[in-house]
């Protein structure tokens, strides 16, 4: 589908998918979630087998493809490509091996910075996006040290491309964000119309 003109303000970091129960159980909540309003989605399913990850994937892309949603998937090129997503998100560790852009313009690249020098690395390849955290405190990173909105603010400023703060976001959090220069928040356990495991995690 079409890129869109510009970004959502709400960016949707998709939960681990809970174990024991069927995909189609979190493919129905993908959808609740979108019939709220959602039009930005990551798809982060790392703890779920490669051939599993190709089927949810395949049943997260048509669904938000249906409601015009964009995806990005938290997976390798190729499996993004084959799946027709709109893009790909590099975790931090994933960044910062990348030596060059890794999909052509046209796609959506994501980044997850938690840094100056990974804010700069997105710079360098031409993040179309990036999360930023954790902007605030969150019970899924208990020891990471938040960056509170002054931390942010000082990220944001290095961002050439529209940043995403994560960490403790809800979408009463959406004005103070932009306050401290993001374009938007994005979030799992606020957003998310379903179930989500204990210790889930952003990454």
């Amino acid at each position: 589908m079409p890129l869109p003109k510009s970004l959502p303000r709400i960016y949707l970091v998709t939960p681990e998918p809970r174990p024991g129960r069927p995909l189609q159980d979190f493919v129905d909540a993908l959808e609740r979630s979108l019939q709220g309003g959602i039009r930005l989605v990551q798809l982060r399913a790392k703890t779920i087998s490669d051939a599993d990850y190709l089927v949810l994937a395949r049943h997260a892309v048509d669904c938000c493809h249906r409601y015009g949603a964009s995806i990005v998937l938290n997976a390798p090129l190729d499996i993004a490509d084959a799946l027709q997503a709109d893009g790909l998100h590099l975790t931090s560790a994933r960044l910062m091996h990348c030596a060059q852009r890794p999909l052509p313009v046209g796609k959506l690249l994501s980044c997850a910075c938690h840094d100056a020098h990974q804010v700069r690395q997105a710079h360098r390849l031409g993040a179309d996006l990036m999360t930023i955290s954790p902007a605030l405190p969150t019970a899924t990173h208990t020891t990471a040290r938040p960056l509170g909105w002054p931390g942010l603010q000082d990220l944001a400023a290095l961002a050439t491309a529209p940043v995403y703060a994560l960490g403790g976001m809800t979408v009463d959090c959406l004005a103070q964000a932009q306050a401290a220069g993001a374009h938007g928040i994005a979030g799992i356990r606020s957003l998310w119309k379903g179930p989500v495991a204990d210790g889930d995690r952003c990454g």
